[in-house]
């Protein structure tokens, strides 16, 4: 059976923007597992990070990558840069002859071609952190007020996050008991369908979504 370590990443300004939310990695990893991967598969962890990709004490990216190296498992992630926006961390991993990684939004890409789109997505945020830092002086040149939009962006996801827990903590009551009981992550998702639990945001429950519910109070999943 094809076995997965998956793992997604977040800052707190993140959170908000298209394409960079936990919701959204979720989504490109199930894609990716049903429409690429090989079958039969397995998620064998899930570990999640609120920090940023320029932090280097990571300590769910550390645990998913030992665990991908103990057990032959392939490294999952939704896009590159979510492990790391330094190409030189990048191209440590990819030299790294223990691990496997895969990339969902590239799903056919090899460690070679993950190493040239890193190299080229650097150059690209430099370019774009410099024309920002240019616009923002122009502003404030003109006397344009900055930071207020920002505050109530970090305040409404702040909120989001505060939102997200409570219902995690809430069906964790009925997740927990069958995962101690011995129950595999496909036949949790089997359970909250019988009893007419739906997601957050209304749709079927996955092993994938379990396993994310159990990540977020940093329940280790065996």
């Amino acid at each position: 059976m094809k076995q997965y370590v998956t793992y997604s990443r977040v800052s707190t300004k993140e959170q908000g923007r298209s394409g960079l939310g936990l919701e959204a990695q979720e989504r490109d990893i199930e894609l990716f597992l049903e429409n690429y991967s090989e079958e039969p598969w397995e998620v064998i962890g899930h570990f999640t990070d609120v920090q940023s990709g320029g932090d280097d004490s990571r300590p769910e990216l550390d645990a998913a990558l030992e665990m991908a190296r103990q057990t032959g498992a392939e490294l999952l992630v939704a896009k590159l840069d979510r492990l790391s926006r330094r190409v030189s961390y990048v191209a440590t991993l990819m030299e790294d002859p223990r691990l496997k990684l895969r990339v969902a939004q590239m799903p056919y890409a090899d460690k070679f071609q993950l190493h040239i789109y890193a190299a080229l997505a650097e150059q690209e945020r430099d370019f774009i952190s410099r024309r920002t830092k240019e616009a923002l002086r122009a502003a404030k040149a003109r006397g344009v007020k900055l930071g207020g939009l920002r505050d109530r962006t970090m305040k409404r996801n702040q909120a989001l996050i505060a939102k997200a827990d409570r219902e995690a903590e809430k069906i964790l009551k009925v997740i927990k008991p069958l995962r101690d009981a011995g129950e595999t992550l496909s036949a949790v998702a089997t359970t909250l369908e019988e009893m007419g639990v739906k997601t957050s945001r209304g749709g079927r429950w996955t092993a994938k979504q379990v396993s994310r519910i159990l990540s977020r109070r940093n329940t280790h999943i065996r």
